[in-house]
């Protein structure tokens, strides 16, 4: 068996130790802390919500342990307000296969005792750039998935891959226990709040460690606006209370459901900041060894768009099938460079391309989709429904509907096919729909 580390023990590491495990490999797994410090000592660092193309995998590798419990995420109900208190569109996007957000802290416990259990080795220890050098040199392949860490630094940042030079938003996130139904949605969905000039809300079912089905939410904050108040937080308890009071200040058709909301932990929450990063998929160290970069540690995801776990556990399905099929033969830079490049064309170019929308204005496009599917109630399969699911849809695929989002023939050719009508027709139509809404709520 051909000896491969993996550095990093989050759900992205865990799942390629896994795989490659199943696959017949000799796994030794780094990480800076026990199963059980994941469990009790450790904050999520994200949502992690999964679509179907990525639990797929999981259940491939019989790491679902939460299909019984976990909330079943079935859609999206998204408000969109070009300005304070102006509700101008709203989406209810729905699809039959749900999303799943489970606490990355149990995941990770359950999975690395999996791991153990399965043949993989576990080593404690926190791999330093210097440390990395001898763990290369006793692997055939050593594999970098410690998130947006000191070792990402390792691989340069690919500048034609990352448009975005600076944090385009100010990131907190909470995790909370309440009532899990959203009014005036007939499924369970992620919740998003949209504000055009000041940035979004969206609160997503979750599985917490200790009180099962809950919410995360994850405030997205334009600088300097009127939601850009966390910096000063110093625990979960207020940045839950900003959260109540911003719902209830810019979304109050939310604030009565979020009221009631009880932070679920005292490790339940987190602030930060990230540039959407591409980085060159392998480093080359003093000694001359070669690392792959996995996960966040390649691609850094703003939250928006839920991409960051997805592409992450797209990327290790892609990798582990090239690695089997390289047999004997070196995993050298050219074959690390070549599998990435496969991966990215295929995959994460479109993946960063749709979260990267939510951060900068609606293309023109897109306005005309988002438009046409106005009237999507979560049941009916109408055309206007059709449009709204396929909008859902692209959470998990985003090679679907990004291109349409882009240009304006292929939205309107989009358009047409879904509902099987002009799409001038669905354009004026919602527009009037659009229009009535605007004036029925003045």
């Amino acid at each position: 068996m051909r000896p491969i580390a993996i550095i990093g023990s989050g759900i992205i590491g865990l799942i390629a130790a896994h795989a490659l495990r199943k696959a017949g490999y000799e796994v030794t797994l780094y990480s800076d802390r026990t199963a059980d410090q994941w469990l009790n000592e450790s904050a999520p660092t994200g949502t992690a919500a999964r679509f179907e193309m990525a639990l797929s995998f999981e259940r491939e590798l019989g790491l679902n342990h939460w299909d019984g419990v976990a909330p079943r995420g079935e859609g999206v109900f998204l408000t969109f307000c070009p300005t304070k208190h102006n509700p101008l569109i709203r989406l209810l996007g729905r699809s039959e296969k749900p999303f799943q957000a489970v606490d990355m802290r149990l995941q990770c416990h359950r999975w690395m005792n999996d791991l153990e259990d399965r043949g993989g080795r576990v080593i404690i220890e926190n791999v330093t750039p210097e440390r990395l050098d001898g763990i290369a040199a006793q692997h055939d392949l050593t594999i970098v998935a410690a998130g947006k860490g000191d070792l990402c630094r390792l691989f340069p940042r690919d500048d034609a891959r990352s448009p975005i030079a600076a944090p385009k938003r100010h990131l907190a996130m909470i995790v909370a226990t309440g009532r899990m139904a959203v009014d005036g949605c007939p499924f369970l969905p992620v919740k998003f709040e949209f504000l055009g000039t000041d940035g979004e809300i969206f609160l997503a079912p979750y599985h917490h460690k200790d009180h099962g089905p809950s919410w995360n939410i994850v405030v997205e904050a334009q600088p300097g606006s009127r939601i850009d108040r966390y910096d000063d937080v110093r625990s979960g308890a207020d940045a839950l209370a900003i959260t109540k009071s911003l719902v209830e200040e810019l979304f109050p058709w939310s604030g009565e459901w979020v009221r009631s909301m009880k932070l679920a932990d005292p490790r339940g929450w987190l602030t930060g900041r990230i540039t959407p990063t591409v980085r060159k998929p392998f480093a080359t160290l003093p000694s001359g060894g070669i690392v792959m970069a996995l996960g966040d540690t390649a691609i850094a995801y703003d939250p928006v768009a839920a991409q960051g776990a997805n592409s992450g556990v797209k990327q290790t399905r892609h990798l582990v099938g090239r690695i089997v099929a390289r047999g004997d033969r070196p995993f050298d830079a050219q074959w690390i460079a070549e599998t990435f490049d496969e991966f990215y064309e295929e995959h994460a170019h479109w993946a960063c391309t749709f979260n990267n929308l939510f951060l900068d204005p609606i293309p023109a496009a897109g306005k005309e989709i988002l438009i046409a599917q106005y009237g999507s109630d979560g049941v009916a399969q109408s055309g206007q429904q059709r449009i709204a699911n396929a909008f859902f849809e692209n959470f998990n695929d985003p090679r679907t509907l990004t291109p349409a989002f882009l240009d304006m023939n292929r939205a309107r050719a989009f358009i047409a096919e879904r509902t099987g009508q002009p799409w001038l027709w669905n354009a004026i139509r919602g527009r009037g729909r659009v229009a009535w809404n605007q004036i029925s709520a003045s």
